[in-house]
């Protein structure tokens, strides 16, 4: 584990991407394939479940210590993170007499951890200890996060790839590929993963192919380009996936690498009436026979992480694939073709599967081309977006391949325009990392009603959405003074401030919720402003939010 650590401790302290690409390349050539194998598992954020909880490891320290819980808690305030708050700390607990110890990555994940963790609690806390006295203290922060999955190296999976493809000499799409579908943490699969490429080498029959990603519009970009090269399509409001249908076999995965067949088992049936050897692109939806729209994010919550669906949720929440791509067609890899090939394709597959008999034929819908004359039309086609159920436009260039990745020129996207409400700032937590000495993590309250409505009742702040971006570095560190400056009372790390700050939120849709206490769930918020020049009594009212979400239902 000592070379992991100092990838770890190098990839931390490196903000450049060739450093951090050199870096990992220099451990990947280097390391042993069982330790490989599970570094990159972890590099991936592929993290195996929590195997001891951080309230665990706290409270085994803290009976090595004389600490008092408060003091601990207070560390753990100004750290923001229990596995590095338990490693500063190590030299005040009492710690065993213990030999160093070096163990490989493989052995630690793949034995040691889960060893430790199914002890009995007065044995894990022996193991424990003992553990910490023999790791220095980058391996025992290192230990603990492993420990309690929670580690974030913070590299993305485009820099582990480019990273994996000039060691393994092959093209980065090669990689991406191999990757697909999760790579199991063993000798034997990290040595595959850097084989040299074969001709006619077969692809397991579930593994997915990588999802190519579209970039934002800069509408500037419109004027050099043919409309008539483009096709437009309404960007809806799923997720994301690949249906695939080989040895006799149909896989739904989703675009973070799930497997998804349990919580959409309709789909999976579809999939048993594709041909074989078929891979389609698209987005996994809620959509009731017969209407002309799909229901919203909302519905299809209900949907995910399910591992079995009731036939009433199923009725409630029917689902859709809407097919925009084929990948895969008899067999052969379809991703070169030019789009418009491609497409002709998917069409000639649709129409034979809906003069089928199969039952679940009307579940594959097609993603028909938004008519697109001039690029004057774009903006009043995208402002249509909510009236038909999606959240914008798709513009894709008609002779692309299908590539893997974000690779930008083929593929974009033009979202509607967020939603705003001005909101005020009601609690603040530290952050984590870099930012684990500031409060980053902010709770926003709305109004309960409008000074001066028909409620007689004094107006109350009620809790709306939390934000954790979109201030930058001189705002993070203005904001926080005053937090500490105007903090009411403390909830362990949290702390309650006076609700004078209002801060305007973007976010692109709201959904009832019985979970939240204001009766709204918010979907990805976002700070937009600070609004300085607006009094906390002058932000938005839970009413305001209502009649947002109203529009959101019944555009138009």
């Amino acid at each position: 584990m000592r070379d992991f650590c100092a990838l770890y401790e190098q990839l931390d302290r490196s903000p450049g991407t060739t450093a951090r690409v050199a870096a990992l390349g220099a451990y990947l050539a280097a390391v042993d394939p069982a330790d490989g194998a599970w570094a990159v598992t972890l590099l991936l954020g592929k993290r195996r479940k929590r195997l001891i909880t951080g309230r665990r490891l706290r409270e085994i320290a803290l009976a090595a210590s004389a600490l008092p819980d408060w003091l601990f808690d207070d560390c753990h305030a100004q750290v923001g993170d229990s596995a590095e708050t338990i490693a500063l700390l190590l030299p005040q607990l009492q710690l065993p007499e213990a030999e160093p110890i070096e163990r490989p990555l493989a052995v630690w994940m793949g034995e040691r951890l889960p060893a430790i963790a199914s002890l009995e609690p007065s044995a894990q806390a022996e193991a424990v200890l003992n553990t910490w006295a023999s790791l220095p203290a980058g391996q025992a922060f290192l230990f603990n996060k492993l420990l309690t999955g929670g580690l974030r190296v913070g590299v993305s999976t485009g820099l582990v790839t480019r990273a994996l493809a000039r060691v393994a000499g092959l093209e980065e799409a090669e990689i991406a590929q191999r990757l697909m579908g999760g790579l199991e943490p063993s000798a034997e699969s990290f040595t595959s993963l850097l084989a040299p490429a074969l001709e006619g080498e077969a692809v397991p029959a579930s593994r997915p192919f990588p999802f190519f990603l579209a970039s934002p519009l800069d509408p500037a970009q419109l004027a050099s380009w043919d409309p008539s090269q483009w096709r437009a399509e309404w960007k809806w409001d799923g997720i994301r996936g690949q249906l695939i249908r080989r040895s006799g076999s149909s896989f739904l995965w989703s675009r973070g690498e799930e497997l998804v067949n349990e919580s959409f088992p309709e789909l999976v049936s579809l999939g048993e009436a594709l041909p074989e050897g078929t891979v389609l692109d698209g987005e996994v939806i809620v959509w009731h026979p017969g209407e002309e729209r799909p229901q919203g994010f909302a519905a299809l919550q209900r949907r995910l992480g399910r591992r079995s669906v009731a036939a009433s949720l199923r009725r409630q929440c029917p689902m859709a694939f809407v097919a925009y791509d084929l990948l895969e067609s008899a067999g052969a890899d379809r991703r070169d073709e030019p789009l418009r090939q491609r497409l002709e394709r998917l069409e000639e597959l649709r129409s034979a599967l809906a003069d089928s008999d199969h039952p679940e034929r009307g579940r594959l819908r097609g993603s028909a081309a938004v008519p697109l004359g001039s690029w004057e039309e774009l903006e009043q086609q995208r402002g249509r977006a909510r009236l038909v159920g999606a959240e914008g436009l798709m513009l894709k260039r008609l002779e692309s391949p299908y590539r893997s990745g974000r690779r930008r020129g083929d593929w974009w996207k033009h979202k509607l325009e967020p939603l705003h409400l001005d909101a005020v700032l009601l609690y603040a937590q530290a952050g984590s990392g870099r930012r684990a000495n500031l409060y980053t993590d902010y709770t926003f309250g709305l109004w309960s009603h409008p000074p001066g409505d028909a409620d007689t009742s004094e107006p109350q702040l009620m809790t709306f959405a939390k934000a954790y971006s979109g201030l930058d570095d001189a705002e993070i560190a203005e904001l926080d003074r005053w937090i500490r400056r105007h903090t009411t009372e403390r909830f362990g790390p949290v702390r309650a401030v006076e609700p004078l700050q209002v801060f305007e939120l973007a976010f692109e849709g709201l959904q009832p919720s019985k979970r939240h206490k204001s009766g709204l769930a918010v979907r990805f918020p976002r700070i937009s402003r600070w609004r300085r020049d607006k009094p906390a009594a002058e932000a938005d009212s839970l009413a305001t939010a209502l009649n947002l979400l109203e529009g959101i239902n019944h555009p138009g």
